[in-house]
């Protein structure tokens, strides 16, 4: 038998449809409950129509240094998901090369 897995985010919107708050929940996150979030990316391979589908919200407390962070580890992880998925080593050392001179152009490090 499969196993099934429920992951739900849910999005509190302020007057003009403003993400003010993301909370997010799975059945084996490995905690109880929901747990809050700044951002919330989300990226699907629409098997239809072959488009990626995406949904990307950030909450107004969301620093642009936090910003700034989280896009350079969403960089990281692309490059390490696309050698899992391809084992393309010089795409992915690419792909890690542009994440790191992200970090360096916006000086993450040097911090």
């Amino acid at each position: 038998m499969n196993k099934t897995s429920k992951i739900i985010f849910t999005v509190e919107l302020d007057e003009k449809n403003l993400p003010e708050k993301i909370q997010w929940e799975a059945d084996d996150a490995g905690f109880d409950g929901t747990r809050e979030a700044k951002t919330l990316f989300l990226s699907l391979w629409d098997k239809e129509d072959a488009v990626t589908m995406g949904l990307d919200l950030w909450t107004k407390e969301m620093l642009i240094e936090e910003m700034n962070i989280h896009y350079h580890q969403m960089f990281v992880k692309l490059a390490e998901s696309y050698q899992r998925a391809t084992q393309d080593s010089e795409t992915s050392m690419l792909m890690k090369n542009f994440a790191a001179d992200f970090a360096e152009r916006l000086n993450l490090f040097k911090k």
